[in-house]
């Protein structure tokens, strides 16, 4: 998401920052992530931005 941005930054899609940020939190291991947030975002958001990069894919 991070290079996306960086390449074209009129792509639109929800949380683009959020993502980048909570990728960074895992990855490099800022803070503690607990299972019940990760879970949150996969079950509340995954979804919209399938649908998102989707719609993007198609225009």
């Amino acid at each position: 998401m991070n290079r996306i941005l960086k390449l074209k930054p009129s792509i639109e899609t929800s949380h683009s920052r959020k993502i980048v940020d909570v990728r960074n939190r895992i990855i490099h291991g800022y803070d503690v992530i607990s299972d019940d947030l990760i879970w949150s975002i996969i079950t509340s958001h995954l979804s919209i931005l399938q649908k998102e990069v989707d719609k993007l894919l198609k225009d």
